[in-house]
């Protein structure tokens, strides 16, 4: 029996110094991805987005402009074939100490827009190259980033 799963996540940016910067997090299979997570019952993508980044990184946000909707296929060992439908969002960072939840992911950090794009070419999971390419973009656009 197949089962759903939905999930809501974003690709999170701040200005320092002038300087843009985009969050990226290190899971617990050592991949660069993006911070997400599961649906509470009641709660909407957009409320299931930014709690699962302050959870995940300590970082409060707002949401900015939607992205994209990534659907794909995994087996989960319990629960068997699932298809999951993940929803993503810019958000701009609000406030907040950068930390990692250590029981989820291995580490977080805040990258140029550079070396965010690089880490995920090289390192990333493939479903997330246009969300991370769409979030570069809408910034650029924008006037936030100076490249990509």
């Amino acid at each position: 029996m197949k089962v759903k799963e939905l999930s809501a996540g974003g690709v999170v940016y701040r200005r320092k110094g002038g300087a843009l910067e985009i969050q990226m997090i290190q899971d617990r299979f050592g991949k660069i991805t993006l911070p997400k997570g599961k649906l509470e019952e009641g709660e909407t993508v957009e409320q299931a987005a930014l709690r699962e980044i302050e959870e995940e990184t300590g970082i409060r946000g707002t949401i900015r402009y939607p992205l994209e909707v990534v659907g794909y296929r995994y087996t989960h060992p319990d629960r068997g074939e699932v298809d999951k439908e993940v929803h993503y969002f810019l958000v701009e960072a609000l406030d907040g100490e950068l930390q990692a939840q250590i029981e989820e992911i291995r580490g977080v950090e805040w990258l140029s827009p550079d070396e965010a794009w690089s880490q995920q070419c090289r390192a990333g999971y493939d479903n997330n190259v246009s969300v991370v390419e769409k979030a570069l973009l809408k910034l650029k656009a924008e006037g936030a980033a100076e490249s990509r």
